[in-house]
């Protein structure tokens, strides 16, 4: 810089010519610039040099981007099968820091949720590797399982690399950390179409392995995990209720290598115990690893064959990758079915093929829609992860925004009561909408929507026709001399007509109606209909639909509504459901028990949904209204561990095992709400 303003000074002094003295004047001011900006850079550079003084957990305002922070100040010791934290510090003599989570998958009984149900036995002995050493082998003779168990190891491996944070290995470590936990969620990171496709490309004889290589040094007690996925009975991938979910994950260790084995019926069943594997990986802060058992046992089968999450996307809508991210969290905790509640009177957000009018007349935006592309997306992710998508069309009830198109093209009023005031008289929330019974085009038009939902979903033998809350009143303005009871009953049943056309002449094995004074009717066939309950656990509805021959489905207001507990979303009135559900009414709720059904009953008992309606609702708070309530729910669903204690409470290692697999969620990029104060999580039973 001195030499630069010499230079200026000596210019001025001698005689040149004025533009030769602009254009040195220009030349020297660049030499300026360039000066200063390597300047700055040195300091940058200097700056970070100081990456782990950056890093450090008290320097909150570097770390609060990080989900889950490294805590060097604490040190945990496993006493009376309970994790114990110690003030550390670091000198020449001193032992090494444990970390929480590597403490707490060595302290007490296994750490998995939802908890296996017939055995599980884990080693002291850990070993220590990187997810760059994950190797698969597969044993199956069924080349369509074979493709879809490569795609679903890809995702697996994936999440692997995020909860390791590898993803930027050109970074040092400690910046690598930091990113990783910032970054988008690993099933994010690549369409899985394009899986699917190098999956196809894929040898898919048995035996073949297939390794992670992505180029990084191996580190650890590990030259490979070998992951042996055997799948021989069942080349099944489509959905049913009859798919056998079981698996048995069993370990040998020796010469550096550990393989896992994972023996299943089905694809489901393996896909499963990849999911209760990943939960026998943690990453390990102080040395930067991921950490296993020397030897596991697992022998796992669900309890129930339905273990849903319902999520409206009419109310809010909700990007693709949003819905993809609550599918991948469902897979983890072994939930089953997706079921998307897509249209309602608010809105209707699928493009249909044969009725883009339907979108054009009732989407919020032409960005805020789904088109058959997208549903197929979902779709194809969900069954990656062992999730089922059942796409809803309610009817009769809420439809209105989407319907109003019939008499411009000369099909008649396709719905009745849209956006009629006052709206209190007939609907249960704005803006009312519903299907007119008496017009045949409005069949139709049911029948090649059901053809397009079959299509994107795939063979199955559920399907869900909606039934709820049909508001009498609007309908006795229009067809005052019927039977309107009965014509609730005829809609009904000629939309099922429908539905077997559509099924090209086969009717489903299940079709599923919400709970309504009609289910309360003996209108529609029990051989066939399954009535979700979503009334209050106590209700007398609930011992009659049984009594009656119905299969259910509980989704009780009173525990497994998530949307309850945030007030009136109307400038009058009061909550609708209140109070909020919290984990543990979720996790407590045993419906079957409370009731005292015997084993005839029991069977009748398909499982259950915790649903999500969004009027207050968008996909700023879908992680945390959603998570950890619902994996309160797959333990329930999944296990039923008998309650030994009181109704009322949830046993000390519950807490203990929802909290760290809270954690898990956090590693993965979902934004799952808090349980307690952090203190509490760092000494467990405390709080208590």
């Amino acid at each position: 810089v001195c030499f630069v303003l010499d230079s200026l000074r000596y210019l001025y002094k001698m005689s040149l010519a004025a533009s030769l003295r602009r254009a040195l004047l220009v030349l020297l001011s660049g030499a300026v610039f360039i000066l200063t900006v390597l300047y700055w850079n040195q300091s940058v550079i200097k700056t970070q040099a100081y990456g782990d003084a950056q890093l450090r957990p008290h320097n909150h305002r570097d770390r609060s981007h990080l989900s889950i922070p490294v805590e060097k100040s604490w040190t945990y010791k496993c006493e009376n099968d309970k994790c114990v934290r110690t003030a550390y510090h670091k000198n020449a003599g001193s032992t090494k820091r444990v970390s929480f989570t590597s403490c707490s998958m060595t302290c007490g009984d296994i750490n998995i949720w939802p908890h296996p149900t017939t055995k599980s036995l884990i080693s002291a002995h850990t070993l220590r590797f990187s997810a760059d050493d994950v190797q698969l082998r597969l044993d199956t003779p069924h080349r369509e399982v074979s493709k879809l168990l490569h795609v679903a190891f890809d995702w697996f491996v994936r999440d692997l690399r995020q909860i390791q944070r590898l993803d930027y290995t050109s970074q040092p470590p400690e910046a690598a950390a930091a990113a990783a936990l910032v970054s988008e969620p690993s099933f994010k990171l690549r369409r899985h179409k394009n899986d699917v496709e190098a999956a196809e490309n894929r040898d898919p004889a048995a035996n073949t392995l297939f390794g992670a290589t992505f180029g990084v040094q191996r580190a650890g007690d590990l030259d490979s995990l070998q992951v042996k996925l055997s799948v021989h009975e069942s080349s099944e991938l489509n959905f049913s209720l009859d798919n056998n979910e079981s698996y048995h994950l069993s370990t040998t260790f020796e010469h550096r290598r550990l393989v896992v084995h994972i023996e299943a019926h089905s694809f489901f069943g393996a896909r499963h115990g990849l999911s209760t594997l990943q939960q026998l990986i943690w990453y390990d802060d102080e040395d930067r690893l991921l950490h296993t058992y020397a030897s596991s046992l697992v022998s796992d089968v669900p309890k129930f064959r339905y273990r849903g999450l319902m999520l409206d996307t009419s109310r809010h809508f909700f990007s693709v990758d949003a819905i993809k991210r609550t599918i991948a969290a469902m897979g983890l905790c072994k939930l089953n079915r997706f079921h998307w509640h897509i249209t309602d009177a608010q809105s209707f957000p699928y493009v249909s093929r044969h009725y883009p009018e339907m979108a054009e007349h009732g989407a919020y935006s032409e960005s805020e829609t789904y088109t058959e592309q997208d549903v197929r997306e979902v779709v194809d992710f969900a069954k990656i992860y062992g999730v089922q998508v059942l796409l809803e069309l309610d009817a009769p009830a809420h439809a209105g925004n989407g319907w109003d198109w019939g008499p411009k093209r000369g099909l008649g009023e396709l719905s009745l009561c849209i956006n009629q005031q006052p709206w209190s008289f007939y609907c249960g929330e704005p803006p009312c909408g519903q299907l007119n019974p008496k017009n045949n085009h409005t069949y139709l038009i049911l029948q090649r929507l059901y053809e397009e939902f079959l299509q994107l979903s795939g063979p199955t033998d559920m399907f869900h026709l909606g039934g709820d809350e049909v508001n009498l009143d609007c309908w006795a303005q229009y067809f005052n001399d019927t039977d309107l009871r009965g014509l609730w009953c005829d809609f009904m049943l000629q939309s099922n007509a429908r539905l077997k056309v559509a099924n090209g002449n086969v009717a489903p094995k299940y079709v599923v109606v919400w709970s309504s004074a009609l289910t309360n009717t003996k209108c529609l066939p029990n051989s066939q209909f399954v009535v979700q309950v979503w009334g209050g656990s106590v209700w007398q509805e609930n011992y009659d639909l049984l009594d009656n021959g119905y299969n259910v489905i509980f989704s009780h207001v009173d525990a497994w509504y998530l949307d309850c507990g945030f007030g009136s979303w109307r400038a009058t009135g009061e909550a609708a459901c209140s109070p909020y559900r919290t984990w543990q009414t979720v996790y407590r709720h045993r419906p079957w028990e409370r009731m005292r059904l015997d084993r005839k009953r029991r069977k009748q008992v398909l499982g259950g949904e915790a649903c999500l309606w969004t009027e207050q609702v968008n996909e700023h708070q879908l992680d945390s209204r959603l998570w950890p309530r619902a994996a309160a729910l797959a333990e329930r669903l999944w296990s039923d561990p008998n309650d030994e204690h009181d109704f009322d409470l949830v046993p000390p290692d519950v807490f203990r095992r929802i909290s760290l697999f809270r954690n898990r969620l956090v590693e993965l990029g979902i934004k799952a709400e808090a349980l307690f104060p952090k203190y509490c999580a760092q000494n467990p039973g405390e709080c208590i």
